[in-house]
């Protein structure tokens, strides 16, 4: 989860005591240690729900590099806004206005779907990932 690095900025590092929720990390930092202790449990199920959306760019990269081998041999659900973070999942559900109108993978769903289709040329041609 890429948290070590500032973990050992901290005061007294990984024996920091941090205040509830996370009191006195930033969003990025939260997040990051949120994933970190979903993975210590290594759970079979992992839900990573806008897991990325509060970090910065470079983090994001980072994370996004680690997650294929940090799902393997689990069952992830990822909800997601950004199509970068789900374009490599096996099944990909489109969802709109709470009602589940495609699944496929993501060539599959730019080929047949013209919502995702619509999503992943805003977000891919403008730079938006």
């Amino acid at each position: 989860a890429h948290a070590h690095e500032f973990i050992l900025e901290m005061a007294d590092g990984y024996r920091t005591h941090l205040g509830e929720g996370g009191l006195g990390l930033s969003g990025g930092q939260r997040q990051r240690l949120a994933i970190a202790r979903a993975l210590l449990v290594d759970a079979p199920i992992l839900l990573l729900d806008e897991a990325t959306s509060a970090l910065d760019a470079q983090s994001e990269h980072l994370i996004q590099q680690a997650l294929p081998s940090l799902m393997k041999g689990r069952t992830t659900l990822v909800i997601a806004h950004r199509l970068a973070t789900v374009q490599n999942a096996d099944r990909i559900a489109v969802m709109d206005q709470g009602q589940l109108v495609a699944v496929g993978t993501h060539q599959q769903l730019i080929a047949s779907n013209p919502l995702y289709a619509r999503l992943a040329a805003l977000q891919f041609n403008a730079g938006v990932e």
